[in-house]
């Protein structure tokens, strides 16, 4: 189907790109996608699997971790059709409804993430400066309630998006440079003034991801203060070894999602390549390798899923 420039186009359909000049080795390139996607979804149910059925791991940090597991399965799943669909079967249409929804699930998702490895780096705060009031802080019913909270953050903040862009006439070049929907290139599409879309989009951004960035920066400038004040350089070690799986699960997630945000927003001209790699690494990299980093860096849980294969 051809791009359509010049008349509304609000019951027709975007089309995706999967990546730009490779599309006759797309059916290879698929390979490593759908092993990318069968280790993540599979990672993550074990680990779920695991922490349920295990009473020795009802404990805050790994309920923690199954709130990440469930929400990096939700981004895989929302991701995936799309995608693959894209690789293996050159389906590059979307509904502009589905093309919402995606711009919706997506966003909520990273949204929620964040909200998610906030709470883990409270969780590391509290265990290393209150390590025997621990449980009693952070009690079923209060993870519970947390996990709620950003849950509900994420949609109310992002709901208002689909909406926005819904009311618009699209009238330009239909095709998105990715293989999913993103909210920041629907826009750019429309043949409307786009400044409250552009405004909210870059709020969200800065209320969500910005600000939970920030948050756990300083609650790490805090674990490092009473790191620094142990006596023993064993204990202080010991300390900082259980921030490494968290610390490597905030790289992984903002690294690639804020230089994507970044080349959207300010750098119009920058090399398409690098989008799409970055839009992939944050789509696809956070879900596949959380499972991977918190199992090695856990003996605990390493043990029990060697435990369970074994059986």
């Amino acid at each position: 189907m051809s791009a359509v420039n010049d008349t509304n186009f609000n019951s027709a359909v975007f089309l995706l790109t999967g990546i730009p000049g490779q599309e006759d080795v797309h059916l290879w390139i698929s390979i490593p996608f759908c092993f990318m996607y069968l280790i993540s979804i599979v990672g993550n149910s074990v680990i779920l699997f695991i922490i349920k059925t295990d009473p020795s791991l009802h404990e805050p940090m790994y309920i923690f971790l199954s709130m990440l597991a469930i929400t990096d399965l939700a981004l895989s799943i929302s991701t995936m059709p799309t995608t693959l669909g894209i690789f293996l079967f050159n389906s590059r249409e979307i509904s502009l409804n589905a093309c919402f929804a995606q711009l919706f699930f997506i966003p909520s998702l990273q949204c929620i993430e964040s909200s998610m490895l906030l709470l883990m780096a409270f969780d590391r705060f509290i265990a290393i400066r209150d390590p025997l009031r621990y449980a009693a802080i952070l009690t079923l019913p209060r993870i519970t309630k947390l996990g709620l909270v950003c849950v509900l953050r994420g949609v109310a903040v992002i709901l208002p998006l689909p909406f926005l862009l819904k009311r618009f006439r699209y009238c330009r070049a239909n095709v998105l440079s990715h293989s999913y929907c993103m909210h920041n290139e629907v826009m750019n599409m429309a043949c409307s003034d786009i400044t409250v879309n552009n405004i909210y989009g870059l709020f969200t951004k800065l209320l969500t991801m910005g600000l939970d960035l920030l948050l756990i920066f300083f609650s790490y400038l805090m674990i490092l203060k009473i790191v620094l004040s142990i006596a023993f350089h064993s204990e202080c070690l010991k300390a900082l070894n259980t921030c490494v799986s968290h610390l490597c699960a905030v790289l992984l997630f903002y690294t690639p999602a804020i230089g994507l945000s970044v080349l959207h927003r300010f750098r119009k001209g920058s090399s398409p390549i690098l989008q799409i790699i970055l839009g992939y690494n944050s789509m696809l990299v956070p879900p596949l390798m959380n499972p991977i980093v918190y199992s090695m860096k856990s003996k605990h849980l390493c043990v029990r899923i060697i435990r369970v294969f074994m059986k």
